[in-house]
Parts: structure tokens; C-alpha cells; sequence
């Protein structure tokens, strides 16, 4: 049966679905990465003792981990963020360099080469919370978004060019979700991520693939979407019931 969390009625997933938990970024650097990120984000940071950070505030889907990592960025993310600004000069002080102006943003990259996208708002329409979409280049947009459609329990959109689709907000997605259409393929991992609380076999039945198994200290799955995009699946009990 439905089940009401802070206002909200929540319905239960089936075994192929799952919901939004958190983001996580891969960094050399955690520390200047940490301090970048939540001043971007508008989120505040905490030093955890395995070197990693968490930020966040008072929505659970708004946490970003920062986490070590000691393979350095080679080529353009395949995942990065959006977010609102003031000031395209608010990202560059904290460590972002310019890359391109365009007419409605700015493409950037973070202090360790990430890219990221900046579009300004007027200070009256700037949320608290910057984080505008979560972009990810894509071979077929319209698939790729449609199997995250299918297993968050929400809609896409495609774009009447056919290059891109986006998510609806829903089961706890706290923006839109941008699927983009690029010529290059998927070569290395990722560097930015995303968690989610559910059944692994379940997502594998329904086309994701194993990347690794859960096991000793690992309290989580490691997936890959159909289009080879990581993510990982924690189980539904560290989350809102369902």
C-alpha cells in the first residue's frame, strides 16, 4: 500500500525500479573539490575520516559525496552539472576556469578539469540550492532516458531535434536529468555518479549489468546502465520506506 513520508505518499517499487539517492564526485583533491562544489551547490561540507566529504542540507536527495580517487581526468566527462549562479566571477574565484560563453551559459571546468555549466539568474530567482540538471552524454538519448524513465517511475521528454531527453523530476529526483546526444563513445569511468536505493537483481533483469557485487566492507552493487553509465544500488532499507 502507499506510504505517506513527510507529507508526500510514496508507492512501493517493484523490483526493477529504484529512487534517487545522492551524487558523488570523483576528485584527486577532495578537500578544494569539497570547498568548490558546496559553495557552488549551495551546500554545506563535512570532512569524513576515510578522506572523503559530504555535502548537503536538509533534503537527503540534495547530498553530493566527494570522494578520493588517484586516477586523474583524461578526456570530457561523459556526467556533469549545471548549476545557478550570480555570477559567472562567483565560479571563477572559487577555482573554475572559463572555457566557452555562450549566449544563455557558460561552460566551464571545475578545479580539476571537470566540466560543469553556469547560468545566470537574477539574485531574486536564485535558489538556495544551485543545482539546475544533471547532464549525461548519451549514443541514443531517447533509450537511455527512457530505461531511467521506467525504472524512477517517471516521464521523458525528447526534444523535438532528437538531441536530447529529459527526466521529469520524480521518486525523489531532485531536478531534471538531461540525456544528450554525442559521436563519441563511453571510454573510461565516470567521474561524477549517481546512487540509488533498490533491488540489484531486479535493475540487472531489466538490462543493467554488474560491475561489482557487493561484499566485505562494499555495503553496495556497482551497476552500469545500457549505455555503460555507473551507478550504485543500496539497499532500499537505508532510505525513506517503500
Amino acid at each position: 500500500m502507499p506510504v505517506p513520508v513527510l507529507g508526500r505518499t510514496l508507492q512501493p517499487m517493484s523490483e526493477n525500479r529504484c529512487r534517487f539517492k545522492d551524487l558523488c564526485i570523483d576528485a584527486n583533491d577532495p578537500g578544494r573539490m569539497a570547498r568548490f562544489w558546496s559553495a557552488a551547490l549551495g551546500l554545506t561540507g563535512e570532512a569524513l575520516e576515510n578522506g572523503a566529504y559530504r555535502l548537503g542540507d536538509d533534503v537527503a536527495e540534495h547530498t553530493v559525496w566527494i570522494n578520493p580517487v588517484p586516477e586523474v581526468r583524461t578526456v570530457k566527462q561523459r556526467v556533469h552539472l549545471d548549476v545557478n549562479v550570480a555570477a559567472v566571477a562567483e565560479l571563477q574565484g572559487l577555482g573554475a576556469s572559463l572555457e566557452v560563453e555562450l549566449p544563455e551559459w557558460t561552460l566551464l571546468s571545475d578545479p580539476e578539469g571537470g566540466e560543469l555549466c553556469a547560468f545566470t539568474r537574477p539574485p531574486d530567482q536564485l535558489p538556495r540550492y544551485r543545482l539546475l540538471e544533471i547532464v549525461v552524454d548519451a549514443v541514443d538519448p531517447a533509450a537511455i532516458a527512457g530505461w531511467w524513465a521506467d525504472r524512477l517511475g517517471t516521464t521523458s521528454k525528447p526534444s523535438e531535434d532528437g538531441s536530447y531527453c529529459g527526466l521529469d523530476p520524480g521518486s525523489g529526483l531532485p531536478v531534471e536529468w538531461v540525456f544528450q546526444a554525442v559521436p563519441e563513445p563511453k571510454t573510461v569511468k565516470n567521474r561524477i555518479h549517481w546512487d540509488v536505493l533498490g533491488d540489484p537483481d531486479g535493475l540487472v533483469g531489466a538490462g543493467a549489468t554488474t560491475v561489482r557485487p557487493r561484499g566485505g566492507d562494499i555495503e553496495w552493487d556497482v551497476l552500469a546502465d545500457p549505455e555503460g553509465n555507473e551507478f550504485c544500488v543500496f539497499p532500499r532499507s537505508l532510505g525513506s520506506p517503500v
